[in-house]
């Protein structure tokens, strides 16, 4: 190469010691990324501090002015000075680095932000006078008396001033605004029993509330339902199933959606670790595992899950902002994740999500011309309804010929003192079968429509799942082993789970050096290409540190077969046929998304039909 090295210099290089300032620039460059990290950073200080409410001001997107104050035990006027300096802290004793309890350990972050903005602490503590101190672009003021009822305010202002390289690098306002709501709302579901507020100041004044989270009262689940509800609405509350779940030292809590109720990108999945929020890829992996099986690959999941485990099972100080963890045994916490989720799908049963009837509503309200009207009808009584039902049914079913409609007489057999009436169960007992396909059922208070091709396909295959869980996955020798090259590394990688791959069907063995045989395949993959199947294994492993590549595959054949075992449509179903599809349904896990993740029925109540015909 003709060209010099950049790296490199014609003399000499001389190591020399970095100035403070210099130190904590550098520092602020990986703790404080953008306004919202500073907004992280404060408010973990204040529930260090045992805060049971937390305000947060912020002018511009964050960038002139970050306000936090809140109730809690406060600085004495003495620490003010060694507060802001870097590595002291009042959350450890630096003995123990994994046994941690709080949600800072470092001491950096208001020194940091001290080096790229001008900062400002105003704190009194239990028993001592209100003081303050200030920080501008690294160098400390004195401390000074002032005037504060408890707790700590935080003022930042002018961020990255000392820095003006780094605010060529700040998105617009709104964007780093939205960050900065993002985070708030984030710590806010850690912390279900904290108020918290966050204010817009822009322009000066008292400025407007963006985001107010009362403090929650009851358990935690009762709080933690309620703060969700709250920060992700009252949708993915009606629709979120609990989780509980514990393996190993480790417990899984939080609330997960059902599958009918996803998402088009991964923007509504929270996770935390001890109470702290993390973007962790072997958990969102697991998340996706989980729920494989009802969705299809462009639907993502809902879900606010937390992880409570001994401080020493899991090492915090791994990522400069604390973002990602590493778990001791990573495996438990992925498999806690997956079945944890799994059983709690399985216990939903054929329940769909409740936005599928509103968005059927929306679709057959017709758009208002003017005023709407309302009309005041007497609503008749369930013997008049059933004497117009029984009218008005042989007429119906003349017409079966000419329309692709069908109507069962509504003739109940007699029920046992202690059977449910067909109309009193879940799915209601049917009624009509529409255009070949559609499944109209009665119940109590509404009534269900079903699509019946994806209803029975979803049956087929959680019965082929069933059966295969149960013999085994059959696999098919290959008369001449297939030979992959891959590193060392890779190899030693994959061999791992030999095992695991050999009881879905798939046999490997290691071939000298970095080679690996692949002996067997699954059968009812039937001719396959092994080399690249291996290579999407490893590259899960890589991305995800587990893989469901194989299973995925016997699955989705699993999938295929039943959509072809399945009623087809255009075939016509006896009432019992339906009845009895109803009452599987009910019986079946999942029964309530086909396999693509699509709802199998829609269900609507008695008031909202009346409310479409304007009745009240």
């Amino acid at each position: 190469m003709n060209t010099p090295s950049p790296n490199i210099s014609q003399t000499r290089p001389v190591i020399r010691q970095l100035d403070d300032a210099a130190i904590n620039r550098i520092a602020a460059g990986e703790v404080v990324e953008r306004p919202a990290s500073a907004v992280k950073e404060l408010v973990e200080n204040a529930l260090d501090a045992g805060a049971r409410r937390i305000e947060v001001a912020y002018a511009d997107g964050g960038k002139t002015l970050i306000r936090v104050s809140d109730d809690g035990c406060g600085i004495a006027p003495g620490d003010l000075p060694l507060a802001l300096s870097r590595h002291a802290t009042s959350k450890i004793d630096g003995s123990d680095l994994l046994n941690i309890h709080t949600f800072g350990f470092r001491g950096e972050a208001l020194p940091s932000l001290g080096a790229v903005g001008r900062l400002t602490i105003i704190s009194r503590a239990e028993g001592e006078e209100a003081a303050q101190i200030g920080v501008s672009g690294g160098q400390m003021g004195k401390v000074k008396p002032a005037a504060l009822n408890g707790g700590t305010t935080v003022t930042l202002r002018d961020l990255f001033y000392a820095t003006p390289a780094r605010l060529k690098f700040m998105r617009t306002d709104r964007a780093e605004a939205q960050a900065i709501t993002d985070i708030v709302k984030r710590l806010a579901m850690a912390e279900p029993f904290v108020a918290f507020t966050l204010r817009d100041v822009s322009g000066g004044g008292e400025g407007r509330v963006t985001f107010r989270a009362d403090a929650e009262t009851g358990d935690l689940f009762d709080a933690l339902h309620g703060r969700l509800a709250r920060i992700l609405g009252a949708e993915f509350a009606d629709n979120a199933l609990k989780i509980d779940a514990e393996r190993d030292g480790l417990r899984l809590t939080g609330y997960a959606a059902l599958p009918t109720y996803s998402r088009g990108s991964g923007v509504a999945q929270y996770l935390f670790v001890n109470g702290r929020p993390v973007r962790d890829k072997m958990m969102i992996g697991a998340l996706r595992a989980a729920y494989m099986d009802v969705l299809s690959r462009d639907r993502h999941p809902a879900a606010a899950l937390f992880i409570d485990c001994d401080p020493t099972l899991v090492d915090v100080n791994v990522h400069p902002a604390k973002s990602e963890v590493r778990f001791r045994d990573p495996g438990v916490a992925r498999g806690l994740i997956v079945s944890g989720l799994r059983h709690a799908l399985a216990e939903a049963g054929h329940r769909a999500s409740t936005t599928v009837a509103g968005a059927t509503l929306g679709a057959m309200r017709p758009e208002p011309a003017g005023p709407a009207r309302v009309y005041q009808m007497d609503r008749p009584s369930a013997q008049a309804r059933a004497a117009a039902y029984r009218a008005q049914a042989p007429g119906f079913a003349e017409m079966a010929g000419d329309y692709s409609a069908r109507v069962e007489p509504v003739v109940e057999p007699q029920p046992q003192p202690e059977e449910t009436a067909p109309q009193d169960l879940p799915l209601g007992a049917a009624r009509a079968h529409l255009h070949e396909n559609y499944i109209v059922a009665q119940t109590r208070d509404g009534m269900v429509i079903v699509d019946a091709h994806a209803a029975h396909e979803r049956l087929v295959y959680e019965k082929l799942k069933q059966q295969m869980a149960e013999n085994g996955v059959a696999s098919q020798a290959l008369l001449i082993p297939d030979i992959v090259d891959l590193s060392e590394g890779d190899a030693a990688r994959l061999l791992e789970l030999a095992d695991d791959l050999a009881r879905l069907g798939l046999v490997i063995e290691p071939f000298g050096g970095g080679a690996v045989a692949v002996r067997e395949t699954p059968a009812i993959l039937g001719q396959c290409d092994a080399r690249a199947m291996v290579l999407d294994i490893l590259d899960e492993l890589a991305d995800q540190g587990d893989s469901t590549t194989v299973k995925a595959r016997i699955e989705a054949i699993l999938s295929r077969v039943a959509c072809h075992g399945s009623v087809r449509t255009g075939r016509r179903l006896q009432a019992d046929e339906m009845n009895a599809l109803l009452r599987e349904m009910e019986a079946t896990p999942l029964s309530g998304q086909c396999n693509h993740g699509r709802p199998t029925y829609v269900e609507l109540k008695l008031a909202d039909i009346e409310r479409l015909f304007g009745r009240t």
